[in-house]
């Protein structure tokens, strides 16, 4: 006997309709083809205690199971829950109906129960596109896959729920989320404030100059002048996310499993790897791929402390998505491209002892150490960042003045209606959305310079040997 079940497959962030077929036929054997991994061929010692567990039974013929299209590789154990509905439904052990109606996945452990799986969120939104009425999938997965309209989420903690279901015993209940309600809803205060930050009004300056235009920023400065708490509270000041811009980050936060209870992602992610990181643990990748750190900060910030600390192999394979704002990992089976639109902040000493152009303090280092340091981050990356400021030391005298509230409010209605014109002045080019993402073709449209500003350009190019990304850069945060 032949069935059909479905399932599916995530390659990068966007998911592909598996077809799995069943037939049972007389002999013995259980055969799994279609390019299954080890974790899929594993599933025949899941499935079998499954349903011994919930007085079912792995039938004693052979059992073909084709995993189409056959060329794509199947990884994981989400196909449980389909191969184990296919055999069932092959086996006649129960009546199932309407089967090409659904989408079904999920893990089993061996006493039938639902695990939670990856890339809920954009499996839903395939089966939404290829016509699927329902997904049955685990329940800690349902909230997350709820958020697509148009499909019934039917979340399951048991195979029996599963069962009954289509048995007509009991009907799973739907999970329903108003994703519009629920996003406004939870747009929380952030979790630090500018307010908590003594001194630094300059610094405060260009971090609002980099929030409002979207520049990416670099502090320079001495340990414990602040550079890390200030890093950490850009977020404060950032616009909240548009409903498209939580729902495309959270796309990518389901693909690796790390989203939340409540599914939908409301605040701008900020990505902050350790200086050990791997250049495939930032940029995306692996033997199978996955979103890196760069990916996980889209529509978000993405803060590298100690910058020189980083390997330099790491720091290079920054350029070219800084600039694209998107990331292509090719490998011989597959080209993924994964979104990385994020804004960078980095931090690093002057110099090894920290202590280079100190006010009071002497620095240590001996000579050429200081050169040799900061040879670490290569020109190239440099001129990718807009605004390169220097933090100096904060005073006692600036440390003890009172507290002023929720200064990172006062600071993002200026954000907001610096955007605000931004949306307007930008409506009818594509992909423009700040004055960071200005084309080098729409600057003399959006940026004209009068002589005298052309003058002191020039002047400064000539002086300080800029290239000709610095140059453009430059006119891009005068704008903001």
């Amino acid at each position: 006997m032949l069935e059909k079940v479905y399932g599916s497959a995530v390659f990068g962030i966007e998911a592909t309709t598996i077809t799995v077929e069943v037939n049972i036929d007389k002999g013995i054997g259980y055969h799994l083809v279609g390019l299954p991994d080890n974790a899929v061929r594993e599933s025949s010692y899941r499935i079998s205690a499954a349903l011994n567990n919930n007085n079912f039974k792995l039938p004693g013929k052979k059992i073909t199971i084709n995993m189409a299209p056959a060329d794509l590789r199947k990884e994981g154990a989400a196909y449980d829950l389909t191969l184990d509905m296919g055999i069932l439904a092959a086996s006649k052990q129960i009546a199932f109906t309407d089967l090409a109606q659904y989408m079904m996945m999920g893990e089993l452990s061996l006493d039938g129960n639902v695990q939670p799986i990856k890339g809920a969120l954009p499996i839903a939104i395939k089966a939404k596109e290829e016509g699927f009425t329902s997904f049955i999938l685990p329940q800690k997965n349902a909230r997350e896959a709820a958020i697509v309209e148009g499909i019934e989420v039917l979340g399951v903690e048991n195979i029996m729920e599963v069962i009954e279901h289509f048995n007509g015993k009991k009907k799973i209940v739907p999970t329903k989320v108003d994703t519009k309600a629920e996003f406004y809803k939870n747009l929380a205060l952030p979790e630090f404030d500018f307010s908590d930050v003594k001194g630094q009004e300059s610094i405060k300056r260009c971090m609002e100059i980099a929030a409002a235009g979207g520049h990416n920023i670099i502090l320079i400065g001495p340990p414990g002048s602040g550079k890390t708490m200030l890093a950490k509270r850009l977020p404060s000041i950032l616009p909240p996310m548009s409903l498209e811009e939580a729902l495309e980050t959270t796309k990518i936060h389901s693909v690796v499993g790390k989203t939340k209870d409540h599914g939908l992602l409301y605040e701008r992610p900020f990505r902050a790897p350790h200086h050990t990181i791997s250049d495939i643990a930032l940029i995306g990748g692996g033997s199978h791929p996955q979103p890196g750190e760069i990916s996980l900060a889209h529509n978000g910030v993405l803060f590298l402390d100690e910058l020189p600390e980083f390997k330099r192999s790491v720091l290079e394979v920054l350029r070219q998505p800084m600039e694209e704002r998107m990331v292509s990992i090719a490998r011989a089976s597959m080209s993924l491209t994964y979104p990385a639109n994020f804004m960078l902040i980095a931090s690093m000493n002057p110099c090894p002892c920290g202590y280079f152009n100190h006010p009071t303090k002497t620095c240590s280092c001996p000579a050429g150490a200081v050169e040799k340091y900061l040879n670490r981050v290569s020109g190239p990356l440099l001129d990718r960042i807009d605004l390169h400021v220097e933090v100096t030391p904060v005073t006692h005298h600036e440390l003890d003045r009172g507290t002023r509230v929720s200064e990172s409010n006062r600071i993002r209605e200026r954000v907001l209606a610096a955007r605000a014109i931004q949306k307007n002045r930008y409506e009818h080019c594509a992909n423009t959305y700040t004055n960071a993402q200005i084309s080098n073709k729409e600057l003399a449209v959006f940026c004209p310079l009068g002589p005298n500003s052309k003058a002191i350009l020039a002047a400064a190019m000539e002086k300080l040997n800029l290239s000709a990304r610095a140059y453009h850069r430059i006119i891009k945060v005068s704008r903001t």
